[in-house]
């Protein structure tokens, strides 16, 4: 039988031998990182699957629904085992929700009524949730119904303003919404202490003010999310963390009871709320994503710290930093020109398993405000659970890489985006 060493397959796979050693090099020197996201990783699973075994999760779960999906078993259980995994009250996890920004606008939407306000105490949120607020003049809005919105920027440091934003909440202020992750913004990720932090500094000024956290890739990365610090509402995409790769679409949105069904009845309607909504065969794919998410969770997260310190030794600048803890998946490296964004990104796609010999273009994305380049070889269409890394086409001309469902493929990813910049000659080894 014909075998040869892992180096001789990278170099076959298009790495060159310098980056090979490299690799080597800073992968030792994360080896006790690793193994704390390994910690975390087995208290995920556990509780994962503490959550599925006190809810009986059974193959009768799987059976698919039709129709108006009336006493969907399964999807019932399924929201059950949601709650119980965020130690929230209710559930709603729905193929029904199609992406991270829909479950947000059904979220908002069903807790905000004219002439209500909607409050940012972290600055703009990402660029999608624009045309849902109203910021930028769009059908539909929220500003359409009459529902107004003020923000506080983040201080310079990237740290709360607390004194701007105990003077920002009034007593129209019906719901804060907080972004967990950075988005296309040059700011830090929150830590779910931070974000509990924040929550009861604005509860103790308006107590019945209603506290919602997109936790758009932060699921899973430490022990605890921000339902367990006093979010009223956590929201999120099952294409991202959640899902484990494994889910083909939908979105959740956990909490308290009466925030999560007025969620429920902008979804469906009103009078129906969860009672219905088929879920059409996709219930094994939902229920094994989450078992799968803590591991896949984990795998994403080595890689960004490991892309963080291989672009670092290149003089990048990289955020979070080499060293700084972590509260997603997703990394963010300044390149500093069109090309160098555009090679990462061809480096990326062609590592994929699916497409890799499709070449990735900047586009007028939907949602944007300039063109945008992606790369994704998904499984699922627009997984970014899977290796993914996308950038706006301005300056500063930063990628945000996130995802891999395994360590390994994720590795080979961004060697394979350092070969790319290389071969273009914007790096020299």
């Amino acid at each position: 039988m014909f075998t040869e060493d892992l180096d001789t397959f990278y170099i076959k796979m298009g790495i060159d031998t310098k980056l090979i050693s490299l690799s080597k090099e800073i992968e030792n020197n994360l080896k006790e990182r690793f193994s704390h996201i390994d910690r975390i990783t087995e208290y995920n699973q556990l509780k994962v699957l503490k959550a599925m075994q006190d809810n009986r999760v059974s193959d009768v779960h799987f059976a698919a629904t039709t129709g108006y999906g009336y006493n969907d078993i399964g999807r019932d259980t399924l929201e059950s085992v949601y709650a119980d995994v965020f130690h929230a009250e209710d559930a709603l996890v729905r193929p029904q929700l199609i992406s991270g920004t829909h479950a947000l606008t059904v979220a908002l939407a069903g807790n905000l009524r004219p002439g209500d306000e909607l409050f940012s105490p972290v600055g703009k949120p990402y660029d999608t949730l624009e045309g849902v607020i109203g910021i930028k003049e769009t059908k539909g809005s929220l500003s359409e119904y009459g529902i107004t919105y003020k923000q506080v920027d983040l201080k310079p440091d990237g740290t709360f303003d607390y004194d701007n934003i105990s003077k920002a909440i009034s007593s129209k202020t019906k719901l804060a919404t907080i972004q967990r992750s950075k988005g296309y913004a040059d700011r830090p990720t929150f830590s779910v202490k931070q974000i509990g932090e924040l929550i009861s500094f604005m509860k103790k000024i308006k107590p019945d003010l209603i506290c919602m956290v997109d936790n758009c890739y932060g699921e899973f990365v430490e022990i605890i999310e921000p339902s367990d610090v006093g979010a009223d509402l956590c929201v999120g995409s099952l294409i991202k963390n959640p899902g484990g790769g494994i889910a083909p679409i939908g979105g959740y949105i956990v909490g308290k009871t009466e925030y999560v069904e007025n969620a429920s009845y902008r979804l469906t309607a009103p009078g129906l709320g969860k009672e219905v909504g088929a879920t059409l065969g996709l219930n094994t794919s939902l229920y094994q994503g989450l078992f799968l998410a803590p591991q896949v969770v984990s795998g994403a997260l080595k890689s960004a710290i490991y892309a963080a310190n291989l672009y670092e030794h290149f003089g990048f600048k990289v955020r979070p930093n080499g060293l700084e803890d972590r509260y997603d998946i997703i990394q963010a490296v300044t390149l500093n020109s069109p090309e160098a964004v555009i090679a990462f990104c061809e480096g990326i796609q062609a590592a994929a398993p699916v497409d890799s010999f499709v070449t990735p273009v900047p586009w007028a994305m939907p949602g944007y405000n300039c063109e945008v380049i992606m790369a994704a070889g998904a499984f699922v269409q627009g997984s970014s659970i899977e290796l993914s890394a996308d950038a706006p086409i301005k300056p500063p001309y930063t990628v945000f890489f996130q995802g891999g469902l395994t360590w390994y493929h994720a590795k080979y990813g961004i060697l394979k985006s350092l070969q790319s910049l290389y071969d273009k000659k914007l790096i020299r080894l």
